[in-house]
This record gives structure tokens, C-alpha cells and sequence, in this order.
């Protein structure tokens, strides 16, 4: 499970690294995003209203809520519960897989947190790639219609889920499951949904490799979602587990 992830990058950097090109909003920085938390996500959509005018898909940059609530969803706080979608069952729950054809997103971060128990105590865990500062976190997305607001540009809620497998490696020894990390030469094909086929997400879920990241040891301060700044992601000690 990816239960707490940090955003340490900026709109701007984000832009680069996926190739924008259109910003609908900007999400702040946060070193310990928490379930329902606005967070950025990468789709690519035909523009809509006052947006550009395009016969193609854009690449855009949006805030969502972290947590999926399903278009056919009574109450949006189901969300809170479907920050996670396991990729083995991913085109197989109602809950995901008209998504899994339809609409896929990246969820950018800059790693996660993990807590083990060690000697009765939870120790938290930071997993990241020192060698690359922007992760790609394979994500759905849904629009959720308010039924309580009448402006048809206000009342959709955009939500989102984490895909996560089985854990290995390094990773294993921390949790069991890890987000899905698509790497750059499969961003494209992650992103086009113009097929509108589940089986195009089984495909590429098959087809990304583990990721291979390095935890280390950080301070229970992230522990609050109430704290948060980048010296969250502080080093405890030297120690790091391979």
C-alpha cells in the first residue's frame, strides 16, 4: 500500500519532465501528502470550454483529490478508501477498470513513505531513486458529478488512485506492496486511452519493470499529516537498506 508520498516538485519542473502542454491549475508542494490531499496529475484529454480549442488529446497538468471515487458513487467519501488500486485486479473491480481503459494518469512524487515495525515500534521509511528526483506513479482518474451543485463546470470532483503491486527487492523487506513507476519510454503509451480497452492497461502493467529504489530511515515527525516541509525527507541516520 502507498499510504503517504511527498511532491517536492514544481509546476514548472513537472512541465519538463512530461512534455505539458496545458497547466489548468498548480498544486503546491508537499512533503507528506495524505489520502484526500490535492495532488497534480499528468492526463491527456480534448480540451473542453474555455480551454484551447484541439482535435487531439492535450497533455495537461491537473489537481485532483488523492482517493478515486467512482462515477457512480452515493457519497465521495468512499474516496478515502481507494487510494490504491492493486494492478493484478486492476480491469476486473468495478470500481476501476471503465478507468483503466478510459482514463489513466501519471501521479508525479518524488517517493513514498513505508513504516516497519521494529523492537514494537513503527519506524518510518522514505523510498526513492537518487537517481531520478521526478517519479512517474501509474494512476487512474474519475470525474465524480455533485448532485448538490448546478453549475456544470464546478460540480465535477476529479479523483484519483495509486496502482500498486507486489513489492521486491530492497522493497519487500519494507511492505509488501509498491506503486507502480512507469518509466519514461512508456509514459506515452501509459497516457493514450484512445483505445478505450482494459486490455491495453493489462498489456502495459505487464510490460513496466520493478522499480528499483533506495529507503532510508526518517524522522516519525511524517507520522502527522499535519507536519510537513522538506525536512521530512532528512536522513535519520546513514544507515540505508538494500
Amino acid at each position: 500500500m502507498c499510504g503517504r508520498y511527498s511532491i517536492t516538485a514544481r509546476a514548472s519542473d513537472l512541465v519538463a519532465e512530461f512534455d505539458i502542454g496545458l497547466v489548468v491549475d498548480e498544486t503546491p508542494q508537499s512533503w507528506n501528502v495524505a489520502p484526500t490531499d490535492p495532488v497534480p496529475a499528468v492526463v491527456e484529454r480534448e480540451p473542453r470550454g474555455d480551454e484551447p480549442e484541439s482535435l487531439h488529446p492535450v497533455r495537461q497538468l491537473r489537481t485532483m483529490r488523492w482517493g478515486l471515487v467512482p462515477s457512480w458513487a452515493k457519497d465521495p467519501k468512499i474516496g478515502s478508501r481507494m487510494i490504491n488500486a492493486r494492478s493484478e485486479t486492476l480491469t476486473e473491480k468495478p470500481s476501476y477498470r471503465s478507468a483503466a481503459a478510459r482514463r489513466r494518469c501519471i501521479l508525479p512524487a518524488a517517493g513514498f513513505y513505508e513504516w516497519q515495525t521494529e523492537n514494537g515500534k513503527k519506524l518510518p521509511y522514505f523510498l526513492h531513486d537518487p537517481r531520478n528526483p521526478i517519479l512517474a506513479f501509474a494512476g487512474l482518474y474519475e470525474l465524480w458529478p455533485d448532485p448538490d451543485i448546478d453549475d456544470e463546470d464546478q460540480r465535477w470532483l476529479w479523483t484519483c488512485t495509486v496502482i500498486t503491486r507486489p513489492a521486491t527487492d530492497a522493497l519487500g523487506h519494507i511492505h509488501d506492496r509498491t506503486p507502480v513507476i512507469i518509466p519514461s519510454d512508456l509514459r506515452d503509451d501509459w497516457l493514450d486511452c484512445t483505445a478505450g480497452a482494459r486490455g491495453v492497461a493489462d498489456e502495459l502493467l505487464r510490460a513496466i519493470p520493478d522499480p528499483h529504489l533506495e529507503p532510508y530511515r526518517v524522522s516519525t515527525a511524517v507520522n502527522s499529516v499535519r507536519n510537513d516541509g522538506p525536512q521530512l525527507l532528512e536522513p535519520v541516520d546513514e544507515e540505508r537498506l538494500f
